[in-house]
């Protein structure tokens, strides 16, 4: 019952599904990249190193799949890709996708916090924002690890705690004054700010991340800082090129389920 959910999770469906529209074309274009490109500034695939060259026989779920082109890039490569979304009409629109570039692709709504699928039925998971930034990390990632198997990965892209200390609530851009404390990163929640209101997002400090993994079950296997390539790229959701050109607007982890 969807008054059972966290009120996150259902005010973030709201979000996604009023703003699904506008993500259609984006959806349409990144479905028809022969390469993934990745995050705000669309860095290369050797640079977020979030997918394998080969998923052959793999058992893989994107979580937070919005319009699904993760999931389409991951059965490119041989993986039996599921993709699980809190918002119907991002996935009707990953439903059409699918379809018209002949893909078959498991799709599932609900919320990566709590999936409908058995322990251990995946050997990759992966995150580009969607769960990572939309979902209680202490809700999602045991749940993630749930999902893999023993020694089975989990790779995610999403906003770097830096980006979330230095930008405004008030919808003003990222700049080089700090304004929250590091420390109290976990709960940002942008439903009520006067320009460009969003959801309610997650970001917790680096530190924090690392110990959530060990207490999860997780080894690090890399760590990544993507910078924007482009420091003229303009002001994407609120964060500058030239600011992303000179600090980290977002990051990459991959883990490893322990055996």
């Amino acid at each position: 019952m969807d008054q059972a959910l966290p009120d996150h999770v259902l005010a973030n469906r709201a979000h996604w599904d009023a703003a699904a529209p506008d993500w259609v074309a984006a959806g349409r274009r990144l479905w028809a990249r022969t390469e993934p490109v990745w995050g705000e500034w669309g860095v290369c695939d050797a640079e977020a190193g979030l997918l394998p060259e080969d998923m052959a026989d793999m058992a893989a779920v994107e979580l937070g799949c919005g319009t699904g082109y993760v999931s389409a890039w991951m059965t490119r490569r041989g993986a039996r890709a599921t993709g699980i979304d809190n918002s119907q009409r991002q996935l009707d629109t990953a439903r059409r996708l699918a379809a018209e570039h002949g893909i078959e692709i498991e799709w599932i709504h609900g919320s990566a916090e709590s999936v409908p699928l058995p322990d251990a039925a995946f050997d990759y998971a992966v995150s580009e924002y969607g769960a990572a930034l939309w979902c209680d990390p202490y809700a999602w990632l045991p749940e993630a690890h749930r999902l893999l198997r023993p020694g089975g990965v989990l790779a995610f892209l999403t906003t770097h705690a830096l980006a979330a200390v230095c930008t405004p609530m008030d919808g003003s851009p990222s700049g080089d004054t700090l304004v929250r404390s590091w420390f109290d990163l976990h709960r940002l929640d942008w439903r009520h700010v006067e320009v460009d209101p969003g959801g309610v997002e997650f970001v917790l400090p680096t530190a924090v991340w690392v110990r959530l993994f060990d207490e999860v079950g997780f080894d690090v296997l890399d760590y990544r800082e993507p910078q924007a390539p482009d420091p003229h790229a303009g002001t994407p959701f609120g964060v500058p090129a030239t600011w992303a050109h000179r600090f980290p607007s977002e990051q990459v982890w991959r883990v490893r389920k322990r055996p």
